[in-house]
């Protein structure tokens, strides 16, 4: 697996917004029925480029990796991986990679209203880990 990671920029927003839809409408519409303008309002109060990487892969751009770094704790808000790239261990990769290959989970924090299904609070539990160095913009093998 060849994975990379870049910096988000305001450009990306529309990519990561239609990234939202491909991987997330299925899950959202089921429990509480899609509307776009909703989603987009989600979208917009949670967009920060600063803590957002664009995960990329034979240079196509296919997720999204959101990152936070608290004191003690490195915190996954999102990570969106195309619904195409799915099932390849890109996911297992980034929060490897995220929480530097530890096992010991934190505290987790408090869940947001957003998370529509149990596997991404349950990966939401194994991702937060204690502090992590997150410096430059790493490839992933």
């Amino acid at each position: 697996m060849d994975v990379e990671l870049r910096p988000a920029h305001d450009a990306d927003r529309d990519f990561c917004i239609t990234l939202h839809k491909a991987a997330m409408r299925e899950y959202v519409a089921a429990i509480w029925g899609w509307d776009d303008a909703v989603q987009r309002d989600f979208f917009d109060r949670a967009w920060n480029p600063s803590i957002t990487r664009i995960v990329t892969r034979h240079g196509l751009d296919i997720g999204v990796l959101m990152l936070e770094e608290g004191p003690e704790t490195v915190y996954l808000p999102r990570i969106q991986i195309h619904p195409d790239h799915q099932g390849s261990g890109i996911g297992a990769a980034l929060s490897k990679f995220a929480h530097g290959g530890r096992k010991h989970a934190r505290r987790l924090p408090p869940k947001p209203p957003n998370v529509s299904n149990r596997t991404p609070a349950r990966l939401r539990t194994r991702l937060v880990m204690r502090r992590t160095a997150f410096g430059g913009v790493p490839n992933i093998h």
